[in-house]
């Protein structure tokens, strides 16, 4: 059933004003697939940093094969490295990947999220106030 257009209305007032209130939460709700190469290369590491721990394991088991522990140390902290690394570049929900056409967001300095909590109470309270 179509919606009718003062429903069509609120409803785009309303995204509007989700826009508004909280732009990440909105780009996130949106679910594009421009993180989909990225995740796979997450989860791959996340697999790889459990092969890691089983190698660590096996050579604490058998204790005269010490490298066996060492490599696996080092496989989970390379991977440890890349699921973070990859997870930090990739394109958040709503924006071009890197070389593409800039987001909305390009020419807004980054905000601390203290910062941010103290702006939308201060205009909470300056709505309260009126």
């Amino acid at each position: 059933m179509p919606l009718s257009e003062h429903e069509q209305r609120m409803l785009e007032q309303m995204e509007r004003a989700l826009y508004a209130e909280d732009p990440k939460f909105a780009t996130a709700l949106e679910g594009n697939g421009l993180r989909t190469f990225t995740r796979r290369r997450v989860y791959l590491a996340v697999v790889g940093f459990l092969v890691g721990i089983a190698l660590l394991i096996a050579g604490m088991v058998a204790q005269q094969i010490i490298w066996v522990s060492v490599v696996g140390f080092l496989v989970m902290l390379g991977c440890a490295v890349l699921a973070v690394n990859g997870w930090r570049r990739a394109p958040k929900p709503g924006e071009q990947p890197a070389g593409g056409p800039q987001g909305r967001r390009q020419g807004r300095p980054k905000r601390s999220v203290m910062d941010r909590i103290e702006e939308r109470w201060q205009r909470r309270r300056d709505e309260q106030g009126r």
